[in-house]
């Protein structure tokens, strides 16, 4: 790998496996000094398992890491930020019940004979969060404050805990709105001027292009190479991420048109004048069998308040609900899946996998809730259904045994659809499906719903894309401020739908 003066790390032929897995083979990757370099790959590429090579969670089987002219062994986490290496975390691990201050300085409090100098440890607290263009109150509880706010001291603590020259960025954007990924992306190209060297992971293509000097792209563990941003035409990135053309998404075009054709006149499920005070005002709406609604809207808008009234996690102080024309009286998760109405959900590690249960049990619980506990599926029953999704969705995993929590995003998201599928629903309602995940898998789960439409399941598709919710719907549902504002049906300008998510008439 041809190297420079101005670079900062080199990480040559590094190696790393786990049982049954090879998770980084023979991968090279390096960082300048006042560089943002972004790491892309699909899920299970190797991005993570590189980040905790570096930062000494986990530690190479082969290759060598050079910091500033040394080779090093990067030994814990402690010691990497010792090393001047530090890592600002899609969930931020801070503590939302202390003060601002007091999560820029925890363990490095400026103290007095009595206990620590609270006015020092203020003051220096707001002025390192100055440096970055926030003026916020840091004696205040942090939980008190939005996610780009605490994006924001996790960067500061940074700084100041390690006084970082390696900042790694582990998909930071995920939870933003737009003017606060522009406000990191300032703090971002401001430090790049100060000379750290950043190291930026995102499956937003779009950001990879807006704020990076070079792209390593990563697949299956190996290295695919490194690039020139401004060299790298999009479709190029896209190409050498999954490893194959774009015929899939031309594909999905088919299938949508094809599926169109299928679409039933008869409701799987019907709301009346369905709401909730303060959640999502009264609404109407009916999910035709074989047919793929998209709900769209800006973040708040209400898109999950809707989701969860239909499925029965929130109940309604409004209207009536049918599902397969009988009146729903029971409002609850066990009573949805029992009608044949099954939710996706948003938060996949929250409420979605059980992280110590392991691939088949993940895809089975639905399927035995529904049944109850005095009808068991028996272990070859429950391998049966397991190996049968497994294979369907194409799940990356060694074996069925294999724990949920070591897959990575995007095949821990097809093991919560197959644990749906598994329960054979009528309706199938998908909150974010692929948030979080990359392009190829993305691609896999949006033929995946438009196939099950063809097939005669209802399905609902919420994404904050815009782009994606309009490739795989047959119609559009857009709402604004907890309101249902317009609906569009078949091939659509985006322009319009754009409009009605404002609420622009221009």
């Amino acid at each position: 790998m041809a190297e420079t003066d101005n670079t900062i790390l080199t990480m040559s032929g590094i190696f790393k496996s786990f049982p049954g897995v090879q998770a980084l083979e023979s991968v090279d990757f390096s960082l300048k000094r006042g560089e943002i370099h972004a790491l892309v790959g699909e899920n299970g590429a190797g991005k993570s398992t590189l980040i905790k090579v570096l930062t000494g969670v986990e530690r190479q089987d082969q290759g060598t890491i050079t910091l500033f002219g040394r080779d090093t062994r990067v030994r814990s986490p402690q010691h990497a930020m010792d090393l001047g290496i530090s890592t600002v975390y899609q969930e931020n691990n801070l503590c939302l019940n202390l003060s601002v201050a007091e999560n820029i300085l925890i363990g490095r409090e400026p103290m007095r004979i009595y206990g620590i100098d609270w006015s020092s440890m203020n003051a220096l607290g707001r002025k390192l969060l100055l440096e970055l263009g926030v003026d916020i109150d840091v004696t205040r509880p942090l939980g008190l404050y939005s996610v780009a706010i605490q994006q924001m001291v996790a960067i500061a603590r940074a700084l100041e805990i390690s006084n970082a020259k390696i900042l790694i960025f582990d998909e930071p954007t995920s939870s933003l709105d737009a003017d606060e990924t522009r406000q990191l992306f300032d703090v971002m190209k401001q430090l790049k001027q100060q000379g750290v060297g950043i190291m930026f992971i995102t499956h937003f293509l779009k950001q990879v292009y807006e704020v990076s000097d070079r792209i390593t792209v990563l697949r299956n563990g190996k290295l695919v190479g490194t690039f020139e941003t401004r060299q790298l035409p999009h479709l190029d990135l896209i190409a050498k991420m999954i490893g194959r053309n774009l015929s899939g998404l031309d594909e999905m075009t088919k299938i949508k048109l094809r599926a169109m054709k299928t679409i039933k006149k008869e409701s799987c499920l019907t709301a009346r004048g369905v709401g909730r005070t303060g959640a999502i005002k009264p609404f109407d709406l009916d999910l035709h069998r074989g047919e793929v609604v998209g709900l769209a809207g800006l973040l708040g808008s209400g898109r999950s308040e809707v989701a969860s009234l239909l499925y029965g996690t929130e109940k309604p102080d409004a209207g009536a609900i049918t599902v397969e024309n009988q009146p729903v009286k029971k409002f609850s998760p066990l009573d949805s899946i029992k009608r044949g109405v099954v939710l996706c959900p948003e938060d996949r590690k929250g409420e979605g996998i059980v992280d110590d249960l392991t691939v088949r049990e993940n895809i089975i619980l639905a399927l035995q809730a529904s049944r109850g506990w005095f009808r068991f599926l028996n272990t070859q029953q429950q391998y049966t259904i397991a190996e049968k999704y497994i294979q369907l969705l194409n799940i990356s995993t060694p074996s069925a045994d294999q724990a949920v929590k070591n897959l990575s995003g995007g095949n821990q998201q097809k093991v919560i659809l197959a644990r749906w599928l598994a329960a054979n629903p009528e309706v199938m309602i998908l909150d974010e499906p692929t948030r979080g995940i990359d392009i190829g898998a993305k691609a896999e789960i949006q033929k995946l719903v438009l196939t099950l439409a063809e097939e005669g399941k209802s399905c609902m598709f919420i994404s904050s894309e815009l782009e994606e919710v309009m490739r795989t719907s047959h119609r559009v549902v857009v709402l604004r401020d907890h309101e249902m504002v317009g609906e569009f049906v078949g091939e659509t300008d985006e322009e319009k739908v754009m409009k009605a998510m404002a609420g622009s008439e221009a």
